[in-house]
C-alpha cells in the first residue's frame, strides 16, 4: 500500500468514529454539524496512540477529535494577519528575510487547534502557491535568505512537486536554506519511512542548499518508535530538523510534561525552535488557550528541566505586528516582551511591557513607543 493509498483510510465522519466511541444520536448530530464547518481527518497511525480506556482526558484524542468546544466561533481566523501579507497566490512575505509558500491546502491530519482552519481541508480564498512564480519573486526581493515551504502540510505533496520546488530554489544565490513545514513524522511517519524516492530527492538537494525540517511534537506520546525512525532518515540525508510545539490546554499545559517533551526531541536529535502561544482562532480559542501568566510558569518550569540544547527556545506569540517573545514579568508586576521579529523596521528588537490580567490569552493593539 502507497502512502497515498494509506492515507484514504482515514477516519473523517461521525460514522467512522463509531467503531472506537458510544455516540449517541444527539452526539453525533452534534459531531457532524462541526464537521460541516471544521473537517476531520485522522491517520489510522496517529488514531492508534489514544488511550481509548480514558479517551475523554487523553492528549492524542483531544488534538485529533472534534469537542463539542468547537461550536464556540468566538476568535478569528487570520489571528497573525496573514491575508494582509499576502504577495501574491500562495506567498506571503512579513518579515524581510522569509518568504513563506502555502504549497498545498492538504494535511495528513487536521489538527483541533489548528491555526490555518480557513483554507486547511476545504477550498479558500488563498490558493496555493506556484513554483515558478514563488522562484521568480524570491529572485526579484534578494532580501529573501530562507523560504518555508508550509501549507497544510508540504510534504503532503507529490515528490514531483517537492521536487519542482526544490529544483527552482536551490539555483537562487540569495537563499541560505530551504525550510519545509510537516507534521507527518508525527502523525503520519509512513510518508517519510516508506518512500525511499522522497529520501533521496530530499538527501541530493540538500547537497545543493541546506534544507530544514520544521516539525510539530506537543506530547511525549507522539515521541514513538516510528516517529523516531522518520527523524532518523531523514537527519541521514544531513537535514536538520526543528521543532515548534503549541501550548495546548489539556494536553501539555504544565511544566513536567512539557519539559518530558522537550528532553526526549533533544534526545532524538529534534532541536526545540519554538513553543507558541496558542491563537484564538474560531472553534480553538476556548479549547486550547493557556493564559500567559501561566504559560510563562510553565514554560520556565520546563525550561529548567533541559541542558543547554533545550534550552534555545523561545516561548512567543505570532501577532499581526511580529513574532513577539514573551520575557516575563518585571519588578513593577507588569510583563515584558520583546519582537524577535518585526513585520514593520520601527519593531526590530522592541522591548515593552504591558500589564497582564491573569486570564489573559492573548495581545490586541501594541503600544507604540514612546516618543514615536
Amino acid at each position: 500500500m502507497t502512502w497515498r493509498e494509506e492515507l484514504q483510510q482515514n477516519l473523517t465522519t461521525a460514522k467512522d468514529l463509531e467503531g472506537y466511541l458510544k455516540l449517541s444520536n444527539e452526539d453525533r448530530d452534534k459531531l457532524e454539524a462541526i464537521l460541516k464547518i471544521f473537517p476531520m481527518r485522522v491517520t489510522r497511525y496517529y488514531l492508534s496512540l489514544i488511550n481509548w480506556e480514558n479517551y475523554e482526558n487523553d492528549p492524542i484524542f483531544k488534538m485529533a477529535v472534534p469537542s463539542i468546544r468547537e461550536t464556540d466561533l468566538s476568535g478569528d481566523l487570520d489571528t497573525s494577519g496573514e491575508h494582509s501579507n499576502t504577495k501574491m497566490r500562495g506567498l506571503q512575505h512579513k518579515y524581510h528575510a522569509t518568504a513563506l509558500v502555502l504549497t498545498t491546502q492538504e494535511c495528513a491530519m487536521y489538527c483541533r487547534y489548528c491555526f490555518r482552519r480557513r483554507l486547511v481541508g476545504k477550498e479558500a480564498q488563498e490558493e496555493t502557491a506556484d513554483p515558478a512564480s514563488v522562484a521568480a519573486y524570491i529572485i526579484s526581493h534578494p532580501e529573501i535568505n530562507n523560504v518555508l515551504l508550509s501549507g497544510g502540510d508540504s510534504f503532503l505533496m507529490d515528490n514531483h512537486a517537492i521536487e519542482d520546488y526544490l529544483d527552482r530554489l536551490t539555483k537562487i544565490d540569495s537563499l541560505d536554506l530551504i525550510r519545509f513545514g510537516t507534521r507527518t513524522p508525527v502523525t503520519f511517519p509512513m510518508r517519510i519511512t516508506s518512500d525511499p524516492a522522497l529520501l533521496k530527492l530530499l538527501g541530493r538537494y540538500n547537497k545543493e542548499k541546506q534544507i530544514v525540517v520544521v516539525t510539530h511534537f506537543n506530547h511525549p506520546h507522539e515521541i514513538t518508535p516510528q516517529s523516531t525512525e522518520a527523524v532518523r532518515l531523514l537527519r541521514e540525508q544531513g537535514i536538520i530538523i526543528r521543532n515548534q510545539t503549541v501550548l495546548l490546554r489539556g494536553v501539555n499545559d504544565d511544566g513536567k510534561t512539557l519539559g518530558k517533551l522537550l528532553r526526549k526531541l533533544t534526545g532524538i536529535g529534534v532541536l526545540p525552535y519554538y513553543v507558541f502561544q496558542c491563537r484564538p482562532v474560531k472553534g480553538v480559542k476556548s479549547q486550547f488557550q493557556v493564559p500567559f501568566k501561566r504559560g510563562y510558569q510553565i514554560v520556565e518550569e520546563a525550561k529548567a528541566q533541559q541542558n543547554g540544547q533545550g534550552k534555545a527556545f523561545r516561548y512567543v506569540l505570532s501577532h499581526p505586528t511580529g513574532k513577539i517573545e514573551l520575557i516575563g514579568p518585571a519588578a513593577d508586576g507588569n510583563f515584558l516582551f520583546k519582537y524577535h521579529q518585526a513585520k514593520y523596521d520601527k519593531d526590530q528588537g522592541r522591548i515593552f511591557e504591558l500589564s497582564l490580567d491573569d486570564d489573559q490569552c492573548w495581545l490586541g493593539e501594541i503600544p507604540e513607543e514612546k516618543g514615536t
